[in-house]
């Protein structure tokens, strides 16, 4: 099982977020949009392959990108549920 922190500290590193903290980004938080983590499409493909690198956790559906990548939490949920 994953936890929540060893994932930001994941997206942190894959995602090339400088200047944040796993502390910085709650649970809650929406990955994409600027009341969240600020991801844009580009981010997308390279959250698909971090999870399929990190985790061995193929999405094959992108219907179901947007409530995968809603927010952490979510994303946890789903990498949790798939091992």
């Amino acid at each position: 099982m994953v936890d929540v922190r060893t994932l930001k500290e994941i997206l942190i590193r894959n995602l090339k977020l400088e200047d944040i903290t796993p502390e910085d980004i709650d649970d809650e938080m929406p990955l994409f949009g600027e009341d969240g983590l600020g991801l844009d499409s580009v981010d997308s493909i390279e959250l698909v392959l971090t999870i399929d690198k990190e985790f061995g956790i193929k999405i094959v559906d992108s219907k179901e990108y947007q409530t995968i990548f809603a927010t952490v939490k979510s994303l946890l949920d789903f990498i949790n549920a798939a091992k």
